[in-house]
């Protein structure tokens, strides 16, 4: 179902166009069209160089849409935390409880997943895995009491684990270079802006439905994506690129990704981001509905507007990446979260209120944008032939990190109540220790530019 051109590996024989022309690939990966004049014919380093614009177009739409799953069945039902709260009769700490185990699901979903897409290709996993999140959402909706919410919600984050990290394997496969800082952007844009309007369409279902009627868009939702994944998404990983020679085992990809300081320090500066993203969020829904008197919708309104930073970061960030290297991006934008989260707390001791607030925190938000994509490829530009590890890698550490860190403002704030400088003193913690790994190990100088 790929446009991008393929050999059969039992036989010889290249694969001939409909014009004539002969394509065929290298050892390298690269992809020459022979037609009446090879000398000028062109070469094609990716698979993806020959994918049409039209088929290009329809990867971004259904990969954008699997890689946004995770996020929101993360996020969806934040803005139903006070309910939850009274519903189940219970403190908002342990209400934060089942975000947790939702990351914590998500996380060990992806590193399992990775490694097995490598070996397996990518259509498996992604169908097996898609299936188990429609299944547990069913249950998380019908749960009877928060223990087993609890344990659907991690079930559910195990199930959405395969959208994200084999959504990101799939464009490592077909792209390279700055084509693939495009790609990532792209899918970046999505797991960027997905946890910010995920509140804002939960605020708007709660109007029509119960709390657990989230669950059920959610079940939804998996339906429709694991649809798509059997009818349009083709295999990208051929069995003769599932194996490096000598035989590559799952310790062997780790070995590879690890022994790489670069994607080290990448790795730590990614999931200190999502860490202070994720504290906000599962801070904001008691600060600005309880603290600051939001009802749902202005609360929800409020995500919206904070979802434009993150738009306008990973789209100028793109751009940025390919012409000055995208570790010089980073340098700047790990320094502004570390400023912004400062000017929080500042602005919240000074008592200028909710505005005093949600200026700097849209700062925030606009570096995180500005840094999520440039994390994802410096991590996958440097690991083609371990993409699902390496991707498995990164979503696990974005989201096992942050949901061991996020509840921290709850537990910081219990006894009394969840304030602006409670949840940025762990925002602020996680951009310093971000700031230190991108001097100390990533060492911007030492890195390479991205190929054309």
């Amino acid at each position: 179902m790929s446009d991008a051109p393929t050999t059969d590996p039992a036989s010889n024989d290249p694969e001939r166009t409909a014009t004539g022309s002969i394509r065929v690939p290298s050892a390298t990966g690269a992809i020459r069209t022979l037609g009446a004049n090879p000398a000028t014919a062109p070469i094609m380093l990716h698979p993806g160089d020959s994918i049409s614009n039209g088929r290009r177009l329809l990867y971004i739409v259904l990969l954008g849409a699997l890689t946004a799953l995770g996020p929101f069945t993360i996020d969806l039902y934040l803005p139903a935390f006070p309910v939850l709260e009274r519903d189940f009769d219970t403190t908002a700490a342990a209400i934060q409880l089942t975000l947790t185990g939702t990351m914590i699901g998500f996380a060990l979903g992806q590193l399992v997943v990775g490694p097995l897409s490598d070996k397996v290709g990518r259509r498996v996993p992604l169908i097996a895995v898609t299936a188990l999140h429609v299944l547990a959402s069913v249950g998380a909706a019908f749960a009877p009491d928060l223990l087993l919410l609890s344990a659907a919600r991690v079930l559910m984050g195990v199930g959405a684990a395969a959208g994200g990290v084999v959504a990101m394997a799939i464009v490592r496969d077909l792209f390279g270079g700055r084509r693939l800082v495009v790609m990532l952007s792209r899918l970046a844009l999505v797991s960027g802006v997905a946890p910010v309007i995920a509140p804002l369409i939960g605020s708007w279902l709660l109007t029509l439905m119960p709390w657990r009627g989230i669950f059920g868009v959610l079940a939804v939702y998996g339906v429709v994506m694991l649809v798509s994944t059997i009818f349009f998404i083709p295999e990208t990983l051929p069995v003769a690129r599932r194996q490096d020679r000598g035989g590559a085992t799952v310790l062997q990809r780790y070995r590879s990704v690890f022994s790489d300081r670069v994607f080290i320090g990448v790795l730590i500066i990614g999931g200190m981001t999502f860490s202070g993203l994720f504290s906000y969020l599962s801070a904001s829904p008691f600060l600005f509905q309880q603290t600051h008197g939001l009802d749902a919708q202005q609360y929800g309104l409020l995500f919206a507007v904070n979802s434009l930073g993150v738009v306008v970061g990973v789209q100028v960030a793109a751009r940025l990446a390919a012409r000055f290297g995208p570790q010089w991006v980073m340098a700047y934008s790990t320094g502004v979260l570390l400023i912004a989260g400062i000017a929080i707390i500042v602005t919240d001791q000074l008592g200028l209120g909710l505005w005093g607030t949600v200026i700097p925190l849209f700062v925030f938000m606009t570096a995180c944008g500005f840094t999520f994509p440039n994390v994802q490829v410096l991590a996958l530009d440097r690991h083609g032939k371990a993409a699902g590890t390496a991707a498995s890698v990164i979503g696990a550490t974005n989201f096992g990190v942050a949901g061991l860190i996020s509840p921290v403002v709850g537990w910081v704030s219990k006894g009394a109540g969840i304030t602006a400088t409670t949840m940025a003193s762990v925002m602020v913690g996680c951009a310093a220790i971000g700031v230190i790994a991108l001097w100390l190990i990533v060492r911007p100088r030492t890195v390479e530019m991205l190929a054309p």
